[in-house]
């Protein structure tokens, strides 16, 4: 196993569990989408204005709930987030017993592929885009 594999593998489940624990206490914290777990930026708090990720944890609440369109209201980032802490916890798993590389090579394509300026100014523009709506709504 290349030390480079390890690495990302080590990065990436420890991103995991970092995420596992946080919504695991907002969860058994929170009845709902809100309480003290559900805001805690630390940019909004500074500045008064929130960042393009604010919400995702409440949106993450949401759907774990079962209410997809809350979800969507918070921050469609957090569905996109849920669905990484669940896949690459598998991935890992995966890729140590096949003794494959498939996590890693997908992750440095995809890494690539968003550094494509064809790319990478539509995310840019997205995630602007979201950051307005976040603004707008007044998380």
């Amino acid at each position: 196993m290349p030390s480079h594999r390890n690495n990302v593998y080590l990065l990436l489940s420890v991103a995991c569990m970092a995420g596992y624990i946080w919504l695991y206490f907002a969860y058994a914290a929170t009845p709902d989408t809100s309480g003290p777990f559900a805001e805690v930026c630390i940019i909004k708090h500074a500045t008064n204005i929130p960042c393009p990720s604010c919400g995702a944890t409440r949106s993450a609440l949401a759907l774990l709930h079962g209410d997809f369109l809350d979800s969507l209201y918070w921050n469609p980032m957090g569905i996109l987030l849920l669905i990484i802490l669940l896949a690459t916890p598998a991935w890992v798993l995966y890729d140590l017993c096949a003794k494959k590389t498939t996590l890693q090579k997908f992750y440095f394509n995809t890494e690539s592929f968003l550094q494509q300026k064809s790319v990478a100014i539509p995310a840019i523009i997205l995630l602007v885009g979201n950051w307005f709506w976040n603004i707008y709504k007044g998380l």
